[in-house]
């Protein structure tokens, strides 16, 4: 196939295709797994769409995926990290996929939330003024988050706990929206900026402090997880399990066909960031899900942030209360290596 004809292909060409070939080589789903399963028991499902890039473009991927796995109404809403988790929590979607800290403290709360599946590792940076070599430097330190409670405040907060700094104390939040704290970081006005795609492409240029992608014990753990409504898991499991595996699929997309997933996300109206999309999702592991245990990593996300003092209930209460590992087993067998 020339190179025209690759990138001439339409959204419905590559997601056709894309359908047909989660039944060979390409996703890897075994045709006989699929024949043999009971259909969904709704035809209706909700997704939040984030705009964000590593999470956001698996979603999309995923949409005209779930159609293929026998959905009928295929509902979409746009919110943003946090306000998608809540959406999902009160019922007013079904699914989504976030950043796995901040989804412990909801489970903390205990909101009724389903963890189903590591998606990708990676995602954050943490950039710091050339005084800022290490996570422990940040103590007495003026950190930028958009917001306590925040996706971003979490995440580091509960990198500080790792590294033995109380992140309610040793450090100075700074909570501005991204369009200001970023200026402020490349002005000295701050010592560190938590960054999240595009940003960090943006700032390539500055001082990385840690890169979860790429270091430990970071790298080691899923940043996004597939997440759901509770009451839609006990009461739709066979839709739970197909919704997952669109989940997956997309995945493995982003990974095999990352010039293409671009484009559906700009199918989709994101077009001012597709250069930094592409080479986040050139970046991103997504065909590494099968690696990685997601029940390891709430585990250690919740021993960090509750080392900190920021939630209450023990690890083992998340993963027993809010976590159903039994669909992503299940998949891992079917979807070839």
């Amino acid at each position: 196939m020339s190179n025209q004809r690759n990138n001439s292909w339409s959204r419905r060409q590559f997601l056709s295709a894309a359908t047909v070939a989660g039944t060979g080589a390409l996703l890897g789903l075994r045709s006989d797994a699929l024949a043999a399963e009971p259909p969904p028991e709704t035809g209706k499902i909700r997704v939040i769409e984030p705009p964000e890039i590593c999470s956001g473009t698996t979603l999309i991927a995923a949409q005209e995926l779930l159609k293929g796995e026998g959905f009928t109404q295929l509902q979409v809403k746009k919110a943003t990290g946090i306000d998608g988790v809540y959406a999902v929590a009160r019922g007013e979607a079904d699914f989504s996929i976030t950043p796995v800290p901040s989804l412990v403290t909801r489970l903390d709360k205990g909101e009724p939330l389903m963890l189903l599946a590591g998606i990708h590792i990676g995602c954050f940076e943490l950039f710091g003024s050339e005084r800022i070599r290490s996570l422990r430097d940040l103590k007495g330190k003026r950190v930028a988050v958009s917001a306590l409670g925040s996706g971003r405040h979490i995440f580091l907060a509960s990198m500080l706990a790792h590294v033995g700094l109380d992140p309610r104390q040793d450090v100075e939040w700074v909570t501005r929206p991204v369009a200001e704290s970023m200026p402020m970081f490349v002005r000295g006005e701050i010592d560190a900026f938590m960054g999240f795609p595009p940003e960090p492409q943006e700032l390539r240029a500055g001082h990385v402090v840690v890169n979860t992608t790429t270091d430990k014990p970071w790298s080691q753990y899923f940043c996004c997880m597939a997440l759901a409504n509770r009451e839609f898991v006990h009461k739709h499991p066979a839709a739970t399990k197909r919704t997952l595996r669109a989940f997956l699929k997309a995945a493995n997309i982003c990974a095999l066909e990352s010039q293409r997933a671009v484009k559906l996300r700009a199918d989709k109206g994101y077009t001012a960031d597709s250069e930094y999309a592409l080479q986040t999702i050139k970046e991103l592991p997504y065909d590494r899900w099968r690696d990685y245990d997601p029940e390891d990593t709430v585990r250690f996300f919740a021993l960090r942030l509750h080392e900190a003092g920021m939630i209450k209930s023990s690890p083992q209460k998340i993963i027993a209360d809010g976590t159903d590992w039994r669909f992503f087993n299940e998949l891992k067998r079917e979807l070839k290596v």
